[in-house]
């Protein structure tokens, strides 16, 4: 690893990899003098511009995926793909960067041997042909991924650092039961969306401790992919707030003029929404009213068991971005934020997921709570089935989930230069 390119490719940041946005206090060279970390990876495909690769490829191309420094210090060793369509990079790559493709999970993780030879796992369970449940997720294989893998922890009777990629399962009761094994285990775990480490303009995060009192957001896209992201936009400034998080008492997903009709009645704050709103850049996108600029909006109402309230507002096709804004109880004007993300090749907010992940594959430590993660799978799965029943209310004890955060962001570097979404 050229030692000189990646300590001013952190030093650019402020320090923000190596301590500030993760909150360890590690120094700037902490990862770069010591072994790569050997990683096993496990994707549903990998094609271009699948998570798996703007994942898994800035392991071989670094983290702008141009085949430079800086990389981070993580060793592509295996991989395993649970489909290969037309299009799929993984059997190039191999042959370029030297890393084997298994056809099991288990070869996978030991490298064709009888007990576990990776340090760290990537279990990208994103894309591919995958049926629908009757709440109309996609159900990826999350946790059959992880269920072999820990079969192969528990053979080898010792456990590795894993990340899972975007919310832990497609329901409950697998995500609360990958958490638990995890647990038992020992094995260090970590999920989520690259939300909560990207860009935001302004740049803004709530103090720790903070009173806050309510949110209100807008999303965009399917509820599936695009509402979870919210909602992790929504949890990592949530759980800063005075207590820590305490989880959530009951969720309501309702559709159509009801949604208009609940912030007019104050079950979300409509200056709240408004300050979100503003927080768009791309304000052309839509004429009038926004009332009448979408046809069909969703609301996700969320009661917290702390008396906190939290609303997400999707609004296809006016908007194309994510903001939020809240109100804190010792200011009289409330905050509010964009979440920016780079739309074009190389993507660069997965590079700040990915530091997170190599910290966490050198620590042994998560670099933010799985909890957030569970919370946030919990919540999309309980909203989708109050949708499914036509917008009732839900109480949700499961979702009694606490957590303290242990995560802090710092605004990253400028991006770097983009290419076309389609660009090699």
């Amino acid at each position: 690893m050229n030692s000189t390119t990646r300590r001013g490719f952190l030093a650019a940041t402020g320090s923000a990899f190596a301590g500030g946005l993760f909150g360890r206090g590690l120094p700037v060279a902490s990862f770069e003098d010591r072994p790569p970390k050997r990683i096993a990876a496990v994707v549903t495909v990998y094609t271009h511009n699948s998570h798996a690769d703007v994942i898994v490829s800035r392991l071989l191309q670094g983290f702008n995926l141009d085949s430079k420094a800086p990389r981070p210090n993580l060793r592509l060793v295996s991989l395993f793909t649970d489909q290969v369509p037309d299009g799929d990079m993984s059997r190039r790559l191999a042959a370029e960067h030297g890393f084997k493709i298994f056809p099991t999970i288990a070869e996978t993780l030991t490298l064709g041997g009888n007990e576990l030879a990776a340090d760290g796992v990537l279990l990208i369970g994103e894309h591919g042909k995958y049926d629908t449940s009757e709440t109309g997720q996609v159900m990826y294989p999350r946790r059959r991924f992880f269920d072999e893998t820990a079969a192969v922890f528990r053979k080898s009777k010792r456990a590795v650092p894993v990340f899972s990629d975007k919310h832990l399962s497609w329901n409950w009761a697998d995500a609360k039961f990958m958490v638990d094994t995890a647990r038992e285990l020992g094995a260090p775990l970590m999920a989520g969306s690259s939300l909560p480490t990207l860009w935001r303009r302004p740049p803004v995060e709530v103090e720790l401790g903070a009173a806050m009192t309510e949110a209100v957001g807008i999303s965009y896209h399917t509820l599936d992919a695009y509402g979870f992201h919210a909602l992790e936009m929504l949890q990592c400034l949530a759980e800063r707030r005075r207590g820590g998080e305490t989880g959530v008492a009951s969720v309501e997903c309702i559709t159509g003029p009801a949604v208009w009709q609940a912030r007019d009645a104050g079950r979300f704050n409509g200056t709240l929404f408004d300050a979100a709103m503003d927080r768009r850049e791309n304000k052309t996108r839509f004429k009038g009213r926004i009332e009448d600029a979408v046809k069909e909006p969703i609301a996700f109402l969320i009661e917290y068991r702390d008396g906190f309230r939290a609303a997400i507002v999707t609004l296809n096709y006016a908007i194309d971005e994510w903001c939020i804004a809240w109100r804190e109880a010792n200011r009289a004007e409330p905050r509010s934020t964009l979440f920016w993300t780079q739309e074009a090749r190389p993507f660069g907010h997965f590079s700040f997921l990915v530091q997170g992940i190599e910290q966490m594959m050198h620590t042994g430590k998560p670099t933010w709570p799985v909890e957030r993660t569970l919370l946030t799978t919990g919540l999309l799965d309980a909203l989708l089935i109050s949708k499914l029943r036509g917008g009732a209310k839900l109480d949700t004890p499961q979702l009694a989930v606490t957590y303290q955060p242990t995560f802090t962001w710092r605004e990253p570097p400028a991006p770097p230069p983009g290419r076309p979404i389609n660009g090699q």
